[in-house]
């Protein structure tokens, strides 16, 4: 095999990328990436470490400004928004640097430059050679048996509305503001949207946010949602729903920017420092070769089976770009699935999104994974309900977050978890002893017969899974 044939080509070296990318290093196989920008993708750099990492010092200011019910008692407090953007970029370039030793430590090859799937090589006649292409022009073609296409996702624009990184905004943009407005207004109350509204809000900002469905957070649980909606108008955020901003409308006047939204026949002019377009994202197609290819591309995404191949058997594609369920630790896992797979080696345990967690890191976070209640009842499951709210936990009451609940959906007939929705506080690590249960197909009796520790926020699962059946505790 010559130097710059590969068994495993990886385009792009995000979650999914890298992830997949060591596991082929495990398995013995000669691997590399190509990466354009810098490993560890839109998670790392421009996602899920960065926004969070904000949003944790945003809930560090919120805590220290509600002190005195803790007996902590300060004055003059600020918030140094350059501070928290020098912490949070240290965290990325800590994980960055991590990355990059996982990278030598199992002897994989990294490309940087942009990378173009060209027609089968006479190395490549299956998976066809990629051409990288460096900031200076220069190219390199790399030859490999099988082609990982993980090139993730970016921001979905708004048509019509031009992002100018000043007044309008995404999460990319926002990402490095210097400082802070004094307001904001927010197109769309997903995940995304409803991270930034919680942080911003905690910092002073005044938050509106316009949604186009009739509730924010539209994929979770209704009852997450109203719960959602209720503690963020009572911080003072507000909260425009089955609302749609009319692009063409947009001025930028005074240092503001305006948009007219139109909600119940009635057009309503809003007004604020700055505009951050979250409605989602979408896939990283273009300019990657695929017009050298059979892959087929549907409803924006890279079509492909559950082994995560495409069209061309020997071209596999993972993470945001074939849709679904667009989240970092899911990238991960198709990646590495993927991997084994055309290794031969991979178990008969497909990935399932309905085992797959999804987090909204807001104050209060919201957490769930399977089926909600709607879904449940529109595929004729006969179900049973426990729901348990925060205000009984003792845990939840000494650390000051005692909002929220857990409400957990169970097959009335086999007893099975069907799903978990939680919205309160630290149900991003609650969450993982739902995923666990669903993988093991466990019952409520089962999660309500685990002894959880005393006083712990987790005991919110045992006492949600006994209410299935109308035994819980503190109630």
């Amino acid at each position: 095999m010559s130097s710059n044939e590969y068994d495993v080509v990886v385009l792009g070296g995000g979650t999914g990328g890298y992830v997949a990318a060591i596991r082929a290093s495990q398995l013995g196989l000669k691997v590399a990436v190509v990466e354009k920008d810098r490993l560890g993708g839109t998670c790392l750099h421009r996602g899920c470490i960065p926004s969070k990492a904000l949003l944790r010092s945003a809930e560090v200011y919120h805590t220290i400004n509600n002190g005195e019910e803790f007996g902590v008692e300060a004055t003059g407090i600020q918030f140094n928004f350059s501070k928290a953007q020098q912490r949070k970029q240290k965290i990325v370039e800590q994980l960055h640097q991590g990355v990059q030793y996982l990278m030598d430590k199992g002897k994989i090859a990294v490309f940087y430059g942009e990378g173009r799937i060209m027609g089968p090589s006479i190395f490549s006649p299956q998976a066809g050679a990629v051409a990288v292409t460096t900031e200076t022009g220069e190219s390199e073609i790399l030859a490999p048996k099988y082609l990982l296409i993980a090139t993730g996702s970016r921001p979905r624009l708004l048509s019509g509305l031009e992002i100018d990184g000043e007044y309008v905004l995404t999460s990319d943009e926002a990402l490095q503001l210097d400082q802070l407005p004094n307001s904001i207004l927010i197109i769309g109350g997903g995940a995304i949207g409803i991270e930034w509204a919680s942080l911003l809000s905690d910092l002073g900002v005044a938050v509106e946010l316009i949604e186009t469905a009739e509730r924010i957070l539209p994929l979770e649980d209704e009852a997450i949602s109203d719960e959602m909606t209720r503690l963020l108008t009572a911080r003072g955020i507000k909260i425009h729903t089955v609302a749609k901003a009319e692009a063409n409308t947009l001025t930028k006047e005074n240092g503001r920017v305006s948009i007219v939204v139109e909600k119940n026949g009635q057009q309503h002019r809003l007004e604020a420092d700055k505009l951050l377009v979250s409605i989602g994202r979408q896939a990283n197609i273009e300019n990657i070769g695929l017009d050298n290819t059979e892959v087929k591309i549907e409803n924006g995404v890279i079509r492909v089976n559950d082994q995560y191949q495409t069209d061309e058997q020997h071209i596999y594609a993972i993470g945001d770009v074939i849709g679904g369920l667009q989240l970092a630790h899911v990238a991960a896992h198709e990646g590495i699935y993927a991997i084994e797979h055309l290794a031969g080696v991979a178990d008969r345990l497909l990935i399932d999104p309905l085992r797959a967690p999804k987090v909204t890191y807001s104050r209060p976070q919201v957490a769930s994974i399977g089926l909600t209640e709607q879904q449940a009842r529109q595929q004729g499951f006969e179900i049973k309900i426990g729901t348990f709210p925060f205000r009984a936990i003792g845990k939840a009451l000494i650390d000051g977050q005692a909002d929220g609940f857990v409400k957990l959906i169970a097959n009335a007939r086999t007893d099975d978890v069907l799903g978990a929705h939680m919205i309160g506080p630290s149900v991003s690590e609650l969450i993982s002893e739902a995923a666990l249960a669903r993988l093991l197909d466990a019952t409520p009796w089962e999660l309500g017969k685990t002894i959880h520790p005393h006083p712990a926020l987790s005991e919110i699962i045992g006492e949600a899974a006994l209410a299935v059946d109308g035994k819980a505790i503190h109630t």
